[in-house]
């Protein structure tokens, strides 16, 4: 399973998001420490779900976080969110 799938199904269990992107934007940080080529590095999410209602960003953030702990730890250099309720 591509890393991109798995912050999509994990993310999906999680929150039962209304609305759900994950975009790979590794091509853009190609040459960049982190970034060992290939893609699969650099992510941008965007994701709306009411379990985010009323929350700060900041736990809105350490959530996610929580959810995509191995990704963070493995493949995935940097984590761009967007997030909503």
């Amino acid at each position: 399973m591509s890393v991109a799938a798995s912050i999509e199904q994990k993310l999906t269990e999680a929150f039962s998001p209304t609305l759900l992107e994950v975009i790979d934007e590794s091509h853009h940080h190609a040459g960049h420490a982190g970034n060992p080529g290939g893609g699969e590095s650099h992510f941008r999410i965007r994701i709306q779900a009411a379990a985010f209602a009323g929350k700060p960003r900041v736990a809105q953030q350490r959530e996610i976080y929580k959810v995509l702990a191995e990704e963070l730890a493995g493949p995935v250099h940097a984590l761009a969110l967007e997030v909503s309720s």
